[in-house]
């Protein structure tokens, strides 16, 4: 007979973004690593489908959910649809780990920045992901992991970039104050700051065209550009047993670019 009291439950990560590029990176390095995913998505039904699909033959159980982080009244309805899902799903679980990965870029020169487009940003890189965490800190275990996903643009600068890297590092220092706040329930909380990835970010542009994929290449200790997965795999490993001591740090993950 087996000792049903013996078997751990699941480890569940939330992924935001979960349905292409990084994200999606993300949420299958975390099921290859025994986690079960609650993914989200914002446009796009059929990719956010793909990767429940993808996590289901890798053995681990998945859900999307469609949500904008643009809609800050929606995040208590939401935390309230998570606590149904995993009550359902998984018997009452918790979360192990949030990952507030959704984005978007809304390039433009100093001069042509719009009020429309700075609201944008300002939702999905600081105020989202903020009372995101916020909602959902009561269902995050103790002891659990928060990653706030960031860009290796809050180092060094791009032209057209000023808001979104700002937001970004408006995240950073949440993420500190995050790790502070919730440390006394062992809660660790880090950023991650990606490099040039080749994904649909920036119109595909790191990844379609050479000139710039060269260029970058040359800028970077590594020689060459990122690919998601390697953003994927590491959030993995901060996300694995044993890193739960590293707490409040930014982790640029570039390959060295413009060192």
């Amino acid at each position: 007979m087996i000792d049903t009291a013996s078997i751990a439950p699941p480890r569940i990560a939330l992924v935001t973004g979960g349905s292409r590029g990084i994200g999606r990176s993300i949420a299958t390095a975390l099921a290859g690593q025994g986690s079960d995913i609650i993914l989200t998505w914002r446009n796009g039904r059929a990719e956010a489908e793909a990767v429940v699909d993808a996590i289901s033959r890798m053995g681990r159980r998945a859900v999307a959910l469609q949500l904008d982080l643009g809609e800050g009244g929606t995040f208590e309805a939401f935390a309230e649809r998570i606590d149904r899902l995993l009550a359902s799903v998984w018997d009452g679980a918790r979360l192990q780990a949030l990952v507030n990965n959704a984005g978007a870029h809304a390039p433009a020169p100093f001069g042509a920045i719009t009020g429309t487009d700075a609201d944008a940003l300002y939702a999905m890189h600081f105020k989202g992901p903020l009372f995101m965490a916020q909602a959902l800190a009561p269902l995050l275990d103790d002891g659990g992991r928060i990653v706030n996903i960031s860009s290796s643009l809050t180092r060094h600068t791009a032209a057209g970039s000023l808001v979104y890297a700002s937001m970004k590092a408006a995240m950073e220092v949440m993420s500190r104050y995050l790790a502070l706040e919730l440390g006394p329930r062992g809660i660790a909380v880090n950023a991650v700051a990606p490099g040039a990835t080749g994904t649909d970010f920036f119109g595909g542009a790191v990844r379609d065209d050479p000139q710039l994929n060269s260029h970058l290449a040359a800028s970077t200790a590594l020689g060459r550009t990122g690919v998601p997965d390697d953003i994927g795999a590491v959030v993995a490993a901060l996300l694995a047993p044993g890193t739960g001591w590293l707490t409040g740090q930014r982790i640029e993950v570039s390959g060295g670019l413009l060192l």
